[in-house]
């Protein structure tokens, strides 16, 4: 099966859940070899858009995350990991379990910062 790498500039959003709870665990993204390497190896690597190189989850915490079963969406242009988490089970780089742990308000505007408001004020001028 081909997975679209066009739409994104080369990456993929590739959703990360523990196979065990079903719990959402975060959402990375990775090109052609991250994929490559992800189901080669068994254990999910994605691309680091910041760092622009691949890197395996877990290879300096511990906290690695083995792949039970992957899927891809209807335009192939996504990909689900269903996981086990080994190590401390701690998935997020801040210490959480999942990434996942700000709830927003539904029913509110979001809070915008000064710093975006005066942006806006700006921009109607």
């Amino acid at each position: 099966m081909e997975i679209d790498f066009d739409k994104m500039q080369g990456l993929i959003p590739a959703v990360i859940q523990d196979a065990a709870t079903s719990e959402l665990l975060m959402l990375g993204f990775m090109n052609r070899e991250a994929l490559q390497a992800t189901l080669l190896t068994g254990f999910v690597t994605f691309y680091s858009r910041t760092r622009q190189k691949l890197w395996t989850k877990g290879e300096t915490s511990g906290n690695r995350l083995e792949v039970v079963a992957a899927w891809t969406d209807c335009d192939h242009d996504t990909v689900l990991m269903r996981v086990r988490v080994l190590g401390e089970g701690k998935v997020c780089h801040t210490g959480s379990r999942s990434c996942f742990t700000e709830e927003l308000t539904v029913g509110a505007a979001p809070q915008a910062s000064e710093q975006s408001l005066k942006l806006e004020k700006e921009a109607l001028r």
